[in-house]
């Protein structure tokens, strides 16, 4: 009994001396913690930004410096470095002043007078003025004109179409630092389309207009100088372009000195270089992203895309066209966990909405976001219009025993899509709708690009024709607002209006939208536009993916990229003196 009792007593210690350890372990690393985020606070507290450093950046292939016709989505964000524009869109997407000091809309919104700022200088030393922003805008519209432009033109002003500028009449010069914008109409987009870049009349002076214009469009040996942040310093072709920093720069020299662009042939082989070191950034080109969280030197900044995926109506199937049609639009609509699919498919990184108006825009009504996940909504919404399932199997049907059935189609090679599809098609029948899946079921394990872009063919063939009843897939919607070409009658000749929606109240607000004379009224027309697309459904919403850019850590500062210029407020970026060292 005592050996017994004595051997209690030893284990009851070994247990208390365990427990006390632990708990001093514990004490331990929460003081070794609190001591390094001290230290890391203190680091980061003596990071104070100074200049110097120098920052390697990918650029996918290019085949021109020029940037009224570079066809190249990473040339274009590169090229806001160099050069800048009357206007630029905030973190809201509305337009603020960029060499534009101030502007007034009159004439019912078919006039815009503009003041310069007066202390802006270009590159080379020459004063930027007036004469500069209508030669622009003259290079422009006569490039838009011509074939052998036309199509460079439309990819290097990537914000807008050419027919967006085809809307300016004329430019009349006051003075140097004033001048008037007149438009064939009222236009609601009228400073959006104002953020092209601005380029020099004297680097094109020719023997005529004409001359110069075609030299402003010179695709070989084009010397980039602009007005913005940073300078052109050297090519060195399809290997790098170098800027350094602009001391003359009218917002105050950048940190930064220098910025090396290194020309590589896709963004996967970015994403390598930046992986590798040779790059100090990249844009992530698929969604599993969390897995550079692993890697000490690199900072993720996630930001909304513009790519929005959505789910289209066929309005030729007459199941889609009257009262009831609309009901099973909004039960589709309640129907769906968009949340879900955005955790399990998109690990996260998407933004749902119920609208194809970007989040972050100034123009998106948030009383028009209403659809949430609510199978029970869903079913009361189809109980009420008819659709009950009669005879017990789990599908709705009508008062004559016709089933709720339809086709779901989509790009199935696309993995993101499929997986998206399959689980629309699970939320769907849960609430009593059958769904008969259009496409591919097993994706090949050796996926080819011919492969994916034969996929995307054939689906695109099935749109075109109306051969479908719900398609999913995806836009990237512009910067620059206008929903006419999805939703205006008219455009259903056209082919952008492919699900042949025509409601003559629908085109009347888009019209509205569309000529707002001011930006008040602009935003009262995007509201009744917003809630006429939520009451309406042509399209259920799904949302708006997310990207990220990758950023070495030795960079600092207020780093947050925007899908329209992922380098924006890059004159607030700062390497510290520690990591300016090579």
């Amino acid at each position: 009994m005592k050996k017994k009792l004595l051997l209690f007593l030893v284990l009851t210690i070994i247990f208390l001396s365990f427990m006390t350890g632990c708990e001093n372990k514990a004490k331990i690393e929460k003081n070794i913690e609190a001591l390094e985020g001290k230290s890391e606070t203190v680091a980061n507290e003596s990071d104070e930004p100074e200049y110097g450093g120098e920052v390697v950046v990918p650029i996918t292939t290019i085949k021109s410096l020029n940037p009224l016709l570079s066809e190249n989505a990473s040339f274009y964000n590169f090229s806001k470095l160099i050069f800048e524009s009357l206007f630029q869109l905030d973190r809201n997407l509305n337009i603020e002043n960029c060499l534009a000091e101030d502007y007034s809309i009159r004439d019912e919104g078919k006039t815009v007078d503009i003041r310069l700022k007066d202390d802006v200088y270009w590159h080379d030393g020459e004063k930027f003025t007036a004469d500069d922003v209508v030669f622009t805008i003259n290079t422009i519209k006569y490039g838009s004109g011509e074939s052998a432009y036309k199509d460079l033109i439309l990819n290097g002003i990537k914000p807008f179409s050419t027919s967006d500028i085809r809307h300016i009449l004329n430019v009349k010069i006051i003075d140097d630092y004033n001048l008037e914008i007149y438009f064939d109409r009222a236009y609601s987009n009228a400073l959006e389309i104002l953020t092209f870049p601005i380029i020099p009349k004297h680097q094109f002076t020719g023997k005529n207009e004409k001359a110069s214009y075609i030299n402003a469009l010179s695709a070989e040996e084009y010397n980039p100088i602009g007005t913005g942040p940073y300078k052109f310093n050297q090519y060195e072709k399809l290997k790098t372009i170098k800027l350094v920093a602009n001391e003359e720069w009218w917002k105050g020299r950048p940190y930064i000195d220098t910025i090396v662009g290194r020309v590589l042939d896709d963004e996967e082989l970015s994403l390598t270089a930046f992986e590798t070191g040779q790059v100090d950034l990249a844009n992530t080109v698929d969604v599993d992203w969390e897995k550079y969280t692993q890697k000490d030197r690199v900072k993720i900044y996630e930001y909304v895309s513009q790519n929005y995926e959505f789910l289209a109506f066929s309005f030729k199937n007459k199941i889609f066209a009257d009262e009831s049609g609309l009901a099973i639009r909004k039960a589709i609509a309640y129907g769906i966990d968009r949340q879900a699919i955005i955790q399990k498919v998109y690990l996260g990184h998407a933004t749902q909405t119920d609208l194809p108006i970007h989040p972050d825009s100034w123009l998106l009504n948030q009383e028009a976001s209403i659809y949430g996940y609510n199978k029970s909504k869903a079913k009361e919404v189809l109980d009420k219009a008819g659709w009950i399932d009669r005879d017990g199997d789990g599908i709705c049907e009508d008062e004559n025993g016709n089933k709720l059935s339809i086709r779901l189609s989509t790009n199935s090679y696309n993995p993101l899509r499929f997986k998206t599809a399959e689980m629309i098609a699970e939320n769907l029948r849960q609430i009593g709708i059958e769904v008969i899946k259009d496409y591919a079921e097993e994706i090949p394990d050796k996926l080819t690009e011919e492969m994916i872009e034969n996929d995307w063919e054939t689906f695109r063939g099935k749109l075109d024709r109306g051969n479908f009843d719900v398609a999913l897939l995806g836009w990237q919607l512009s910067s620059v607002p206008d929903l006419s070409f999805a939703f205006h009658s008219s455009q259903i000749q056209y082919g952008t209006n492919f699900i042949r929606y025509q409601d003559e109240e629908m085109d009347e607000l888009l019209v509205e939208a569309f000529s707002a004379p001011d930006r008040e009224m602009k935003k009262n027309a995007y509201d009744k536009l917003e809630t006429k697309i939520v009451e309406e459904l042509p399209y259920v919403s799904l949302f708006f993916r997310n990207k990220a850019l990758l950023l070495d850590k030795k960079v600092k500062g207020n780093i947050e990229p925007q899908f329209y210029n992922i380098y924006d407020n890059i004159e607030e970026w700062y390497i510290p003196k520690k990591y300016q060292q090579k």
